[in-house]
């Protein structure tokens, strides 16, 4: 491997807008460090390493003037009497005094630790991160994905369970890096002396917004100072600050780092929507701010984000052929700051990351138009053909899409009909998805996004009759839910088609948003279509935030014809999840299954061509994944907490619901990938 120039990365350094600091010969510290947790509130953290390089942060206040110096240490002992760099670290109130700094020159898959501190010999805690091993390493790679941490509304119990195990584990199964898939902040926040409660939740406080606005009991941000608020509050959680300080971190924003339902510069949240591009800049300056990763910022400065002048203006005049604004305003705030990017890890892995909402047209699903089809007593369900249609756009049948859409005898005209097919990615970064795919040499392509692929397919042409009002179009299969890729049939299909014929094998997908557990293989088409699968596909549950089972608990009323395909009411106990059957088997599983409570005679009337996609799914599941590669085999493992409503008192994180593994075998060229769910340990329910 070409040893990297220090001139080459001083250039590097800069372009991620981070300080620089060069290894040289280890000596004893030097520096009169006292630790001062109080003055560095929100911790430490690492993040994107490679094999010779992280990125180190930190956030030091001051209540005088405008820029400071720190000093960093990095060192192969936690005792820095081995001091492999040291440099300065400036902080300023233009980036809300935090700091990023490059270390160059490291050791290849080594274990170091870092500290910063001020003129006055006042440090922070101390930090470790590790680096990744070299291209040519064949070593086997660990490493966790987790999403979703509405600490509003709840604990991160799974991270204290995570750093519990990772200590006494075995040196060959500790993690390297957690990788973050999105949801790190929420910009909806709820305020404890307005609410006090939602579902099982208590209301906890994290911020109090300037200048944002409120939509029901949500209050949301408008300007970086707001976005700055909540990473604040989110980070003064002890337990994710000692997440941080443990392991290098690899983010990538979801939804909640922007808005709701925004989607490239639009600030969008239930009926409240507006041309939001200085939002959107807002949004991505916190997130560099406050996410160490090698990203670069507009302004090209070492020490802060630049945020370029932008207006808020519609975009809604000027899409270009693949849905994208071409507004310019929009443009610039979108492309503020490209997230988008790969990990490579030794020999075993090659991290692809994608951004999910900055470049994705609008949504093909939110027409209100369509209410007006009717289908209310099927809940959340909608016919997956039209589903199709309205993902396809002009471009669904060969070019002649109908002039309608219906359900039965209602028919209201196709809002689909001149848009463009939906995009997630947009046209420029899905291009780069597939050259990164075709590209990369690693054992295991991990597409890294936060939004899950999976079909959300369920059968009410196999209902019994009568026991709805209206009946399901017989010979059609439904979709209950949609907005991510699981719904995106013919982007999708476009870059499973690419990993087919290019010959793509080990390729695997990790994501996050939905707040469940699933495990199953990538595939575009589903029976009676033609069962393609091109590799495997998990989504991992939420670390905290609230998820469909909970939200069906509190709200599903008890007297509807067909509440048993989604909660099964036994006497005297919780309802169980029968949704996640309904998934997995179908209806016919379901409602045997909620008048016997025979979970073999429910399995037997499993309809076999509903989801050979699935191997397992928790619609209720809480916690985080483990995955480790190696050069022959994919093993993921499912962690599940109990509902995280408060902090455990327990030094492991509290108690675990299930543990359960899926193994795969790297298959050749051609074959079908084979996935083996095995239960370690507890309950697993109704998702097998």
């Amino acid at each position: 491997m070409k040893k990297l120039s220090r001139r080459s990365f001083l250039k590097a350094a800069a372009a991620i807008g981070a300080s620089l600091a060069w290894v040289e010969p280890a000596r004893a510290s030097s520096v009169h460090w006292r630790e001062r947790r109080d003055l560095y509130p929100e911790g430490v953290a690492s993040g994107d390493p490679d094999s010779n390089s992280v990125i180190l942060w930190t956030r030091r206040p001051f209540a005088q003037g405008t820029r400071q110096l720190l000093t960093v240490e990095v060192a192969e002992d936690e005792t820095f009497r081995r001091v492999v760099a040291h440099a300065e670290a400036p902080v300023s109130s233009a980036a809300d005094w935090t700091a990023r700094v490059l270390i160059g020159g490291l050791k290849p898959a080594h274990t170091y630790w870092y500290r910063f501190t001020d003129s006055d010999g006042n440090g922070s805690r101390v930090g470790r991160t590790i680096t990744a091993p070299l291209v040519s390493d064949p070593r086997k790679v660990n490493f966790a994905f987790v999403s979703c941490q509405d600490i509003n509304e709840g604990k991160l119990n799974a991270y204290r369970r995570m750093i519990y195990e990772d200590e006494r584990a075995p040196a060959a199964e500790k993690l390297d890096f957690v990788l973050h898939l999105g949801d790190f902040i929420y910009e909806v926040v709820e305020y404890p002396d307005e609410i006090k409660q939602r579902y099982d939740r208590i209301i906890y406080e994290v911020a109090r917004i300037p200048d944002g606005h409120k939509i029901g009991n949500f209050h949301i941000p408008l300007t970086v100072d707001g976005y700055r608020a909540i990473y604040k509050g989110y980070l003064a959680d002890p337990d994710l600050q000692d997440a941080r300080a443990r392991w290098p971190f690899v983010p990538i924003w979801d939804n909640h780092e922007f808005s709701w339902q925004g989607w490239q510069s639009i600030v969008k949240g239930g009926p409240y929507e507006q041309p939001g591009q200085t939002v959107k800049v807002a949004a991505n300056q916190a997130w560099f701010e406050y996410l160490p990763a090698r990203v670069a910022p507009p302004s090209g400065k070492l020490e802060h984000f630049g945020p370029p002048a932008v207006k808020n203006v519609s975009i809604k005049d000027s899409f270009d052929e693949n849905g994208l604004s071409t507004e310019p305003n929009n443009l610039i705030a979108i492309n503020s700051l490209k997230a988008y990017r790969t990990l490579r890890y030794g020999k075993n892995l090659d991290v692809i990351i994608t951004d999910q909402h900055s470049y994705r047209s609008e949504d093909p699903f939110s027409d209100p138009s369509l209410g007006k089809l009717g289908g209310d007593e099927f809940i959340g369900m909608f016919p997956e053909s039209g589903m199709r249609l309205l993902d396809g756009g002009r471009a669904f049948n060969g070019g002649n899409p109908p002039a309608e859409i219906g359900f039965n005898d209602a028919h209201v005209p196709n809002p689909q009909r001149n848009a463009p097919p939906q995009t997630i990615l947009g046209a420029e970064q899905r291009a780069w998805l597939k050259n990164k795919l075709k590209g990369s040499s690693a054992t295991w392509k991990i597409w890294a996004n936060s939004q899950g692929t999976l079909d959300h397919r369920v059968d009410p042409q196999n209902l019994p009759p009568g026991l709805t009002k209206e009946s399901w179009p017989a010979n059609s299969y439904a979709s209950a839910g949609g907005g991510d890729y699981g719904t995106a049939y013919v982007e999708r299909a476009e870059i499973y088609d690419l990993v087919r014929d290019a010959k793509v094998t080990g390729f695997a997908i990790v994501s996050g948003d939905r707040h469940s557990f699933w495990a199953g293989y990538a595939a575009a088409e589903l029976p009676p279509g033609k069962f393609e699968p091109v590799g495997l596909s998990f989504v991992g549950g939420s670390l905290v935030s609230p998820n469909t089972m909970e939200a069906y608990e509190h709200s599903l009323p008890k007297n509807i014809p067909l509440r048993p395909l989604f909660l099964a009411d036994r006497e005297g106990a919780k309802p169980e999840w029968t949704f996640n059957m309904l998934l997995r088997h179908g209806v016919r599983s379901c409602l045997e299954y909620a008048k016997s409570f025979d979970l073999a005679r429910a399995r037997a009337l499993s309809n076999p061509e509903l989801s050979p996609h699935l191997e397992f799914v928790d619609l209720g599941g809480h916690g985080y994944a483990k995955v480790q590669l190696s050069a022959d085999e994919m093993r993921t493992e499912f962690v599940c907490i109990p509902r995280p409503i408060v902090r455990s008192e327990s030094p492991d994180g509290g108690p675990i619901r299930y543990r359960v593994v899926h193994t795969a075998s790297l298959w050749q060229s051609g074959e079908r990938p084979q996935l083996k769910t095995s239960v370690l340990e507890g309950d697993v329910g109704l998702s097998i």
